[in-house]
């Protein structure tokens, strides 16, 4: 592992704060590939193996979910990520022409960077955002109710090194390495910063409050699952296929029906 001592003690330290808000270390496994993302700006070998060795787990399981997440690059993205919403609503609004044009004026395509290696494109499924649709975001901050010519311009700014601000969210960009130290749950302290939420999602609400419509009351009575699982009753996960887990199953499982 090529980790220097800095870095490596830095990272010890992380992941044990990390691991210890689990049951379960293997719990940790998400936030921790995000804690080593944002040390080279993708997920490396060495960060997989470093993953494993805190968790006690084997590099190939590390590997498998870290393959399976688009959030995990595996080479060097752009200093500033822009994804670009294609699913069926931004699709519909204008996502596609927008990508289409994007990556051209770009020169890349999806989740590959520019030379200068400020920006890289990603295709998103889904952005969550559909009232503000078409949809960009920069290291996951919203960019609402685009067209090919703003985003063109957005990519232009952010290589030529301005500030650029998401339409929602905080009052400054956080790099992708910086994001993703956030995403591992170190927080930067920018989460009230800026608009929390535009009109657009607010109107249910503000259509509520002139009609005098309130939520229907929670029947206190109604025979409610056994929850919170405690900690003592999460079996181990099994270490071969087609090993049944130990433990009590919890009610309204698949294993619990199966019994």
């Amino acid at each position: 592992m090529t980790y220097g001592p800095e870095v490596r003690e830095r990272l010890e330290r992380d992941a044990k704060e990390i691991i210890g808000r689990y049951p379960r270390p293997r719990s940790a496994l998400l936030p921790m590939l995000h804690l080593v993302q944002s040390v080279e700006g993708h997920v490396t070998e060495d960060g997989i193996e470093f993953c494993a060795e805190q968790l006690g787990i084997t590099p190939a399981q590390v590997t498998g979910v870290a393959t399976f997440y688009t959030q995990y690059k595996h080479a060097p993205v752009g200093e500033f990520h822009v994804g670009v919403c294609i699913n069926t609503l931004c699709a519909v609004m204008g996502g596609d022409q927008i990508w289409n044009e994007l990556s051209e004026h770009a020169g890349v395509g999806h989740d590959e960077a520019t030379p200068d290696g400020k920006v890289s494109l990603e295709r998103i499924e889904c952005n969550a955002a559909c009232d503000f649709a078409p949809v960009m975001m920069v290291n996951w901050e919203f960019f609402d109710n685009m067209t090919p010519e703003k985003a063109k311009q957005l990519v232009d700014d952010l290589r030529s090194g301005k500030q650029v601000l998401p339409s929602r969210g905080p009052e400054s960009l956080a790099t992708w390495k910086e994001a993703s130290r956030v995403l591992a749950g170190f927080p930067d302290g920018r989460a009230g910063e800026g608009v929390q939420a535009g009109p657009e999602s607010l109107r249910g609400l503000k259509l509520a409050q002139e009609r005098g419509w309130e939520a229907p009351r929670t029947d206190v009575d109604r025979e409610r699952p056994e929850e919170p699982v405690k900690a003592e009753e999460i079996a181990e996960p099994p270490q071969e296929p087609g090993k049944p887990m130990g433990g009590k199953a919890k009610p309204g499982s698949q294993e619990g029906r199966n019994k």
